[in-house]
């Protein structure tokens, strides 16, 4: 535990609900080890109250903070200043003062990548199926565009939902793949991504994708599920028998934050510690 002056500054995470982040452990075992008179802290804010607590964070002179749900796209107005990356997600995690005001980042997408970039893959030939369409499915999208994978297609329970998704990214060649039809395509799919909460816990017995499913993935296919509770997932258990790569959300938990905390405190994130904080915290919840 940090201990707490006159000359301690303030970072922190905000969310509806909040109770479950893990971020608080990550970043103040960094910020211990760095030496840094800094502490970390959730803050519960309700989309109602939202441009309120931006105000008074600025006013209370913190530093930064993260934005979790459902604050990543509404957050956006409240702002002085946008980055490029976080404009093209069109969702914003990471807040960090100017001499302006709040500018927003994203590092979600960078998050997702660091696991992926360790894998010797030829981008430009991989097709991915994302599940979802959320703002994590938003941030999964524009690092796969980045990539320049050649062909990302989209499933989603909701057709309508989908069929936006889809519209709002006008400047890519998204494929809208029914729900009911998610499976059908999986025998040309490089790269699948769950960006959706089913098999989170409470309900870990549940899968978007059966063992029968994933017996038409390539035998190269790499399966990425950004749940990281429980840990594995189901999908992943089943994606692991058949001899699949796999990968969770724990990655892009630590290494989104990593870069963040660097937006901060304009030194090296200590990843390594970082990571054994968040093992150490997951382990003491599951």
């Amino acid at each position: 535990m940090p201990k707490i002056s006159g000359q301690t500054r303030l970072l922190g995470v905000i969310g509806d609900p909040i109770e479950h982040t893990l971020s608080p452990a990550m970043h103040n075992a960094a910020l211990e080890h760095l030496g840094l008179n800094y502490v970390y802290v959730p803050f519960w804010v309700k989309p109602q109250q939202l441009e309120g607590a931006i105000a008074g964070l600025e006013a209370l002179n913190v530093v930064g903070f993260n934005v979790t749900l459902p604050h990543k796209e509404t957050i956006l107005p409240y702002l002085a200043d946008v980055s490029d990356l976080a404009q093209q997600v069109g969702a914003v995690n990471t807040v960090y003062r100017s001499e302006k005001g709040w500018v927003g980042t994203n590092t979600d997408v960078h998050g997702f990548l660091a696991p992926l970039r360790q894998q010797p893959c030829q981008w430009s030939e991989m097709a991915v199926l994302v599940l979802g369409y959320g703002g994590a499915a938003r941030a999964v999208v524009t690092a796969c565009y980045n990539l320049g994978c050649r062909q990302i297609a989209i499933s989603g329970r909701q057709r309508e939902r989908l069929q936006a998704f889809v519209a709002s990214w006008p400047q890519m060649s998204l494929h809208p793949v029914p729900w009911s039809e998610r499976a059908t395509v999986l025998e040309k799919i490089s790269l699948v991504v769950n960006t959706t909460p089913i098999g989170m816990a409470p309900h870990p017995g549940a899968t978007p994708l059966t063992a029968e499913d994933l017996a038409k993935l390539p035998a190269t296919a790499i399966v990425y599920d950004l749940i990281y509770k429980p840990r594995p997932t189901l999908l992943l258990q089943l994606a692991m028998a058949r001899g699949l790569q796999t990968f969770d959300g724990l990655a892009m938990l630590l290494h989104q934050g990593a870069a963040a905390l660097e937006y901060w405190i304009g030194q090296p994130a200590p990843t390594a510690m970082m990571a054994t904080a968040l093992e150490a915290a997951l382990g003491m919840e599951q």
